[in-house]
């Protein structure tokens, strides 16, 4: 196994573990158990867990940015792509329920940790809302594309904390229905002159 390979896997592995078990409980022997190498051979790829939590951080910034762009070029029309954001609820539900959001909770643990990498977790969700404002522009909303961007994210990550606590496909598809009815509410009015 080469030695890219390797750290990609750790990386990898970490992603999964600090989503499923959080950053605090996650250890070195678990990453490396998960990995199938020695701690020895992890210790030539990380020198630290910060050094994995960047990576980590990495490459979900790498992740999200890639997705952006996909439902940039996929959607025609703002609606649509926003309709994108609100219906990955729908596509990670089973995660979701069980795990929370990847990207809110590691924003939250950090916070409470006062991690010195809680601002860089934090870049993934202003990905998201710089986003969401980009689309709320060209949607016609520039005035308050930022508020609107906020409150979709801010509902987002509710809906997602709630499903984890409550275990709730249910739930989680009523919330998507009612943003996707909210959103077609915030189609700006035309006014004749």
């Amino acid at each position: 196994m080469s030695a890219k390979t390797t750290r990609e896997q750790i990386i990898n592995a970490a992603d999964q573990l600090f989503y499923r078990q959080g950053y605090e409980y996650t250890s070195f022997a678990d990453i490396a158990d998960a990995v199938g190498i020695s701690r020895g051979n992890f210790y030539h790829h990380f020198k630290s867990k910060d050094d994995i939590l960047d990576a980590v951080i990495a490459l979900r910034l790498a992740n999200t940015r890639e997705m952006l762009d996909c439902w940039e070029a996929d959607g025609t029309l703002p609606a649509e792509r926003i309709r994108s954001f609100i219906h990955i609820l729908i596509a990670n539900r089973a995660k979701i329920m069980l795990y929370g959001c990847p990207v809110g909770t590691l924003c939250a643990e950090l916070a409470k940790l006062d991690h010195a990498a809680q601002s860089g977790a934090n870049k993934i969700l202003g990905l998201f809302r710089d986003w969401l404002r980009h689309q709320f522009v060209a949607f016609g909303r520039e005035a308050d594309a930022d508020v609107l961007a906020m409150h979709l994210l801010a509902r987002s990550q509710g809906v997602a904390a709630l499903a984890n606590a409550f275990r709730d496909e249910i739930f989680i598809r009523s919330e998507v229905n009612q943003m996707c009815a909210w959103l077609e509410t915030q189609a700006p009015t035309i006014r004749s002159a």
